[in-house]
């Protein structure tokens, strides 16, 4: 966090007088300048927009997990009901073992197919949002910082510099751990 009341002091010298001069710069001033509140109210819609986009993504690959779970559940019910009616209407010990069970390892193999398939679909559709919205948010950054830096008042380029610097970093790290964890998420 950011003390207002600590100024950053640079020492400057004036040539037409020959005399020191003390300038003080205050790091919550130099962030305030170049802060509009629309910037940071349009930032906050577009998070929740996000937010609430991967949200409904979430539901609908739920949706479609539970409506394939009640299509299992009510054909698995109509086979049984059919092999017991089958079984009930055996007249023998050899016409009941006679009886063929359903193929429940092709089932199976189809259950587990569709719920890959939705569980991709909802993966792939959460990544491209994430992605787009990690690539807007290290722009507005980058522009963030190159405001604070255009606008920033004589004497604090060590500061801007620092700062610069840090932000760069911070967004390299973020870029790396993002890209590894897009390409974990691939192998899988």
């Amino acid at each position: 966090m950011i003390d207002t009341g600590s100024p950053i002091l640079r020492m400057g010298c004036s040539l037409r007088r020959n005399k020191i001069i003390f300038i003080r710069i205050y790091p919550m001033e130099l962030l305030m300048s170049t802060f509009a509140p629309e910037q940071f109210l349009s930032t906050q819609k577009a998070a929740f927009d996000t937010l609430f986009g991967l949200t409904f993504k979430a539901f609908e690959g739920f949706e479609k997990l539970v409506e394939l779970n009640l299509q299992v559940v009510k054909s698995t019910l109509a086979e049984n009901q059919g092999a017991a009616s089958k079984a009930l209407s055996a007249k023998d010990p050899q016409g009941l073992f006679a009886l063929q069970t359903p193929p429940t390892a092709e089932k199976l193999q189809s259950y587990l197919r569709h719920v890959s398939e939705i569980v991709t679909s909802t993966q792939a559709e959460f990544t491209a949002a994430t992605e787009g919205h990690f690539k807007q948010s290290q722009h507005d950054v980058q522009t963030f910082v190159d405001s604070v830096a255009k606008n920033a008042p004589a004497g604090s380029e060590a500061f801007v510099s620092t700062w610069k610097s840090a932000i760069g970093t911070a967004s390299e790290t973020a870029s790396s751990a993002f890209n590894a964890a897009k390409k974990a998420a691939k192998q899988v």
